[in-house]
């Protein structure tokens, strides 16, 4: 509120009206859904807009990359299921955070990214206005939402609307534009605070039909080798004590996909995760709960699920939890769909499963358990080898064993410092494994760890390609600058996948290979040079001393883990996803 005026006409008299601009009724929004914190990068035309927030009580986390922002607002969402707000300068900067934003809605994250744009009718005759764009319609094909706002009574509703956007439903990405003139346009105080919309149970509940509950409780009693496979759906749910609840009641094993480890706890005696390739191929029910059949899950068909070149279609049965009925048969027939939402689902699975429920097969239940153990053996020989350099194994081992049984939470990008990952480091409590997610986009990561940091309050251990780290790195900054208690392990075998590939070039015998890097790099100096913590780790006792001494002390750390150049593998586990050309042959 920032102006008082007096007017008198034709027998009307209305003294010292307040008024209020777009600035602030935009702030008065958010503020009225409790949404405090906003992640953004500042500039034209939204500098003051950031003041202010920051001025009326609001958290602003200034990033240098937009995409690193909007990555932390979307993990934001993903660990409150509360929309996490991001903020962007126009065109340059709106495209920069497009691809994050993107991923947020391919992930099911809730988000809202606000955007400073030109107006309309100057993008519409395309006059050449400052960072000109039709920004509207460029993020359509790749958010749940998009809106514009163009007068200042309508951002209540606009702001109501995109948060009902992001996270009803199937979760996503939403796009709000909002043109320079907006914030400057002034209304009556009084009609602008009636405007404001607090919304009212954003996200309801979607109870799954009797029908479809009673159909997947029969695939599950006529089952010899169930199982039950998590996913990240189910962790962004918050639904571990039902999902607790059923599989000890049925004593189903269950798999977890990487962003769903520790629904429950991969020490659970009945997780099957260490003998995942049995338990898909020769599993005849699966019980999808909040996990897609995408590429992730091999589309549900082929070799990994026991299929064979005649048969695409394994011969097993599929239960299918989600809250969307379009995912249904997405890739093979699901014999029990079930549409509703995950908690009130496995609440309905639970009452409906009585005490006759069919105890689950000795000899299945053994047969993974043989197989998880006999898994466990190999990667514990594996972890304990100690070489110098270190290698992949030895070096995550050594992690997981300093982080085990503290309240961390980890963010994890790479291509083997991730896949490998996944396997060798256990979690023990939900929403506390933030990765790639479905895409696999790399360059996640510090955006990630400063939005963990920041909505957590508590310790982050960022696990960094060094290829992937380089997306992001110059947040370092950013991390020290707000001093957030996040460590930074950078996986340094000097390239992408690893650094002694050859130089293929016949006519220049001084080239650099494709994949390399700058051999041995001091990354931990880039997070000296702003007032952080530094280390330089060449063996498994000099990462251990350097993790427990950088945890101790919450401070802004790097370390740099010098991994074995040829330790690594060509993209990761995915190496069949990648073509190979007559030079690699």
């Amino acid at each position: 509120m920032n102006t008082t005026t007096d007017t008198q006409s034709e027998g009307f008299h209305m003294q010292s009206q307040e008024m209020t601009d777009g600035f602030n009724l935009l702030i008065d929004a958010l503020k009225a859904n409790d949404l405090n914190t906003i992640y953004g990068l500042v500039g034209i035309p939204v500098t003051d807009l950031a003041r202010l927030a920051q001025a009326r009580g609001m958290k602003f986390i200034g990033f240098r990359h937009e995409a690193n922002a909007v990555n932390a607002a979307a993990i934001a969402g993903y660990m409150t299921q509360k929309p996490g707000v991001a903020l962007t300068v126009s065109a340059p900067g709106f495209l920069n955070g497009l691809v994050a934003l993107a991923n947020a809605t391919v992930n099911c994250f809730p988000m809202i990214m606000i955007s400073g744009s030109s107006e309309r009718e100057i993008v519409d005759l395309q006059q050449g206005d400052y960072e000109e764009l039709d920004q509207l319609n460029a993020a359509k094909p790749y958010v749940k939402a998009a809106y514009r706002i163009n007068h200042a009574e309508d951002i209540g509703i606009a702001v109501a609307r995109s948060i009902r956007a992001a996270v009803s439903g199937r979760p996503g990405g939403v796009y709000l534009d909002v043109p320079a003139q907006l914030l400057g346009q002034t209304i009556d105080a009084v009609r602008g605070a009636e405007s404001i919309v607090k919304v009212v149970d954003p996200a309801p509940a979607h109870i799954p039909s009797p029908e479809s509950i009673q159909r997947a409780v029969d695939v599950l009693k006529s089952a010899k080798k169930p199982i039950i496979m998590l996913g990240k759906g189910a962790a962004y749910a918050q639904a571990e004590k039902q999902i607790k609840e059923l599989v000890e009641k049925t004593g189903i094993p269950y798999l977890a996909m990487s962003m769903a480890k520790g629904i429950l706890p991969d020490s659970h005696p009945q997780s099957a995760m260490a003998a995942r390739s049995l338990a898909l191929k020769e599993a005849d029910a699966v019980l999808l709960i909040g996990a897609r059949l995408n590429w992730l899950l091999a589309h549900g068909k082929g070799k990994t699920w026991g299929g064979s070149p005649d048969r695409e279609f394994p011969a097993k049965k599929f239960i299918q939890i989600d809250i969307s009925a379009m995912e249904m048969d997405s890739n093979v027939p699901i014999d029990a769909p079930i549409v509703g939402d995950i908690v009130s689902s496995v609440e309905a699975l639970n009452a409906a499963i009585g005490k006759d429920f069919p105890k689950v097969s000795k000899e299945w239940v053994g047969t993974l358990m043989s197989k998880r153990e006999q898994n466990v053996a190999k990667m514990a020989a594996m972890l304990s080898k100690d070489t110098t350099p270190m290698n992949f194994h030895n070096a995550l081992g050594t992690i997981g064993s300093v982080i085990k049984g503290r309240d961390i939470h980890l963010v994890n990008e790479g291509a083997n410092a991730l896949d490998y990952a996944r396997a060798i480091i256990d979690m023990e409590k939900p929403r506390r494994r933030l990765d790639t997610g479905t895409w696999g986009v790399m360059g996640v990561g510090m955006g990630y760890a400063i939005g963990a940091a920041v909505e957590s309050n508590g310790p982050v251990v960022a696990i960094e390609g060094d290829s992937a780290f380089g997306f992001s790195g110059m947040e370092l900054e950013t991390i020290a600058r707000y001093n957030l208690p996040i460590v930074s392990i950078i996986m340094n075998n000097s390239g992408v996948y690893r650094g002694c590939d050859p130089n293929l070039n016949p006519n220049n015998a001084n080239d650099v290979p494709v994949t390399a890097f700058v051999k041995n790099a001091r990354y931990e100096k880039l997070m000296e040079a702003f007032g952080g913590d530094g280390y330089y780790a060449t063996t498994t006792a000099e990462l251990k001393d350097a993790l427990e001494k950088a945890l101790a002390s919450g401070r802004p750390t790097v370390i740099n883990a010098i991994i074995d150049e040829t330790a690594g593998t060509e993209s990761g586990r995915l190496t069949s996803l990648n073509p190979q050309s007559a030079v690699k042959k």
